[in-house]
């Protein structure tokens, strides 16, 4: 569960914006603020069906824009290459430039 919550709550920092505005305020209450369906619900003055629907559509509208944009995968190659890169760095042994050139073309071409 917790990482079905890290994961809607990073796609929404990358694709929130392309959400209706009751999607993002849904997805806000429930993933960010942990309100339940029943509070959300309460708030709204829906049912806690039309809650759940509305998220699980929010959640599956964020899952097709990662399908198709990959910012998301992308980022976290992007990360992993920096992170190899600065453990080279911080390395004593002595560094292979060609390495280091390798690495940063590969996250230019991202």
């Amino acid at each position: 569960m917790l990482e079905k919550t890290n994961r809607v709550n990073i796609l929404y920092d990358f694709y929130g914006s392309l959400l209706t505005k009751r999607q993002q305020q849904i997805i806000e209450l429930y993933y960010q603020h942990n309100l339940s369906l029943g509070e959300i619900a309460e708030e709204y003055e829906i049912s806690r069906q039309a809650v759940y629907d509305l998220m699980n559509r929010a959640v599956k509208t964020l899952e097709r824009f990662e399908e198709k944009l990959q910012l998301y995968k992308k980022y976290q190659v992007q990360r992993d290459k920096y992170h190899k890169l600065y453990s080279y760095l911080d390395s004593n042994e002595q560094i292979e430039k060609e390495k280091i050139k390798n690495i940063l073309t590969e996250l230019w071409e991202l």
